[in-house]
């Protein structure tokens, strides 16, 4: 038993030293900074072509609705202008009529 008592006993002094460090140092205040956040509403990015037909080139995270709600239009006028195109399978950078 006496065989552990002195590293113990370091461990414990080690232990104790440490969190006293630690502890020291998070109690001293913190000068408060203020967070400031700007909410940027992104805009659609609507195309005009030689005939005059709008054009919508899909970004990351956008399905039919959402092109559609921010287009001003439906999901199922959406379909019709684009019949080729799943709905579930939208890419990036494509290009979709909206009207």
């Amino acid at each position: 038993m006496r065989q552990y008592a002195a590293p113990a006993a370091s461990l414990l002094a080690v232990t104790a030293a440490v969190l006293g460090f630690h502890y020291g140092f998070q109690d001293q205040p913190r000068a408060e900074v203020p967070v400031v956040t700007r909410t940027v509403r992104a805009k659609a990015r609507v195309q005009r072509t030689a005939a005059f037909s709008r054009v919508y080139v899909v970004q990351r995270g956008d399905s039919f609705s959402v092109i559609a709600a921010k287009t001003h239009t439906s999901v199922a006028a959406l379909e019709r202008l684009n019949p080729k195109v799943s709905p579930t399978g939208l890419r990036v950078g494509q290009h979709i009529r909206v009207k």
